[in-house]
């Protein structure tokens, strides 16, 4: 099974031009556990998922793959 937390966060931060290591600062993590979820190696806790998704205001759910960039539910 594809790791899409993984994915959308790679996608994100490529299309914000944002290093793992600022995101981390940002939202108050460090930058290996943000290395670990982009490389799939470790999934976030529900308060850094929803940390992650308040930064990008994207939903928890559009991280998760349970639904595509309109917001359409994939399940």
């Amino acid at each position: 099974m594809e790791n899409l937390f993984a994915t959308r966060l790679s996608d994100l931060l490529k299309e914000t031009g944002l290093s793992k290591r600022n995101l981390a600062k940002l939202i108050g993590i460090s930058a290996a556990s943000v290395a670990d979820w982009s490389n799939g190696k470790v999934q976030p806790t529900a308060e850094n998922i929803y940390l992650t998704a308040k930064f990008f205001k994207v939903s928890s759910d559009y991280l998760l793959g349970l639904e595509d960039e309109t917001g359409a539910k994939k399940y």
